[in-house]
C-alpha cells in the first residue's frame, strides 16, 4: 500500500464523521457528501505530515466549507421567513434496523424538528451549536473558524441554545407516536375534518416545499382543511421512520412522491413537514417500495 492508499483509507475512518458534521450543518444529504469530498481533496493536496490530529483538521475544514455555504445561503434567500425543509433520511417502519450510516447521521437524536430549528440561525450561530454541543469541540477550536473570541462563539452557542430549546419538544414515546400519525392518516383518508382537527395542536404549522402552500399554514383548521384536498393522496401513505421517529412516505407507482414528518407533543402534531418536489425526491434517491 503506498502513501496516497494509506491517506485515503485513514481519511475513509473518519468519513461517516465528517459527513455527519456536514449534514447538521447544511441540512442537504448532497451537500454533505459534496464537503466531505473537498475535504478529501484538500487533504491530499497537503502536506500531511504537518497534520498532528487529522480527525481534528478534516473537523475544521469540513466547518469551514460548511459555513462559506451557509453564508451564501443566507445571502440567496429573498424572504427571512422563508424556512428551508431540511433533506429527510428515511427508512420502513418495520425494517427493524437503520442503515449504519444512517445511525450515524440521526445520532444524538437529531430529529427533522431540530434540524428545521437549526435553520433559523445565523450561519455563526449554527455553526458553534453544531459544534460545541453536538459534537463536544471546545470553543477555543471553533473561534478561529468563526473568526469570533472564544467568550464571543460562547455567546453564539448560548443564542442558538435558548431557540433550540424554546422549540417543541417531541413526545419521547415513539409508539404513541405512532398512534397519533395513524390516527391523522385514517381521518384524512376518511374525509373526517373533526377528527384531524382532534389529533392537531390548536397551533399547529404546516410547511410544504412546493406550490401555494410552501408559506407557513397555521392553525388547525386551516391545517385540517389543507388535508383534506389531499385526501386522495392519503390512501398512498406508508408507515416510515423520518429522522428516526414515526412519518408517512407516499408512493405511487413505484415513485416516492411526498416524505410527511411529524413533530408530535403532548399526544398531538405541533408541526407538519411535507417533501413533495419532484426533482428534490428524486435527487434523495429513497428505495420505498409500495405495500
Amino acid at each position: 500500500m503506498d502513501e496516497n492508499d494509506q491517506l485515503a483509507e485513514r481519511f475513509e475512518a473518519h468519513r461517516s464523521h465528517l459527513k455527519s458534521v456536514a449534514y447538521r450543518m447544511l441540512g442537504s444529504l448532497a451537500e454533505a457528501e459534496d464537503v466531505v469530498q473537498e475535504a478529501w481533496f484538500r487533504l491530499s493536496r497537503s502536506d500531511t505530515s504537518e497534520i498532528d490530529n487529522l480527525a481534528g483538521w478534516l473537523t475544521t475544514v469540513v466547518s469551514r466549507i460548511c459555513l462559506d455555504m451557509l453564508r451564501s445561503r443566507s445571502a440567496r434567500r429573498e424572504d427571512p421567513l422563508d424556512v428551508y425543509l431540511p433533506d429527510p433520511i428515511v427508512s420502513r417502519a418495520d425494517s427493524g434496523a437503520i442503515d449504519p450510516e444512517q445511525e450515524v447521521l440521526m445520532a444524538d437524536s437529531v430529529g427533522l424538528a431540530l434540524m428545521i430549528v437549526l435553520e433559523t440561525l445565523s450561519p455563526a450561530e449554527r455553526l458553534a451549536f453544531v459544534l460545541h454541543d453536538m459534537f463536544a469541540v471546545p470553543f477555543e477550536e471553533i473561534a478561529p473558524i468563526a473568526e469570533r473570541s472564544p467568550a464571543a462563539t460562547r455567546q453564539l452557542a448560548s443564542r442558538a441554545r435558548r431557540r433550540v430549546q424554546d422549540a417543541p419538544a417531541p413526545d419521547a414515546d415513539l409508539a404513541r407516536q405512532r398512534e397519533v400519525v395513524d390516527a391523522f392518516v385514517a381521518a384524512a383518508r376518511g374525509g373526517d375534518f373533526e377528527a384531524l382537527v382532534a389529533v392537531l395542536d390548536p397551533d399547529v404549522v404546516l410547511r410544504v416545499d412546493i406550490g401555494a402552500a410552501n408559506k407557513p399554514i397555521f392553525g388547525a383548521a386551516a391545517v385540517a382543511g389543507q388535508a383534506l384536498m389531499f385526501q386522495s393522496a392519503a390512501k398512498y401513505a406508508q408507515p416510515a421512520l423520518i429522522n428516526g421517529v414515526p412519518g408517512l412516505v407516499g408512493v405511487q407507482n413505484g415513485r416516492v412522491t411526498a416524505i410527511q414528518s411529524f413533530t408530535i407533543t403532548d399526544g398531538r402534531v405541533v408541526e407538519i413537514h411535507i417533501i413533495a418536489d419532484r426533482a428534490r425526491l428524486a435527487g434523495l434517491h429513497i428505495d420505498f417500495p409500495a405495500a
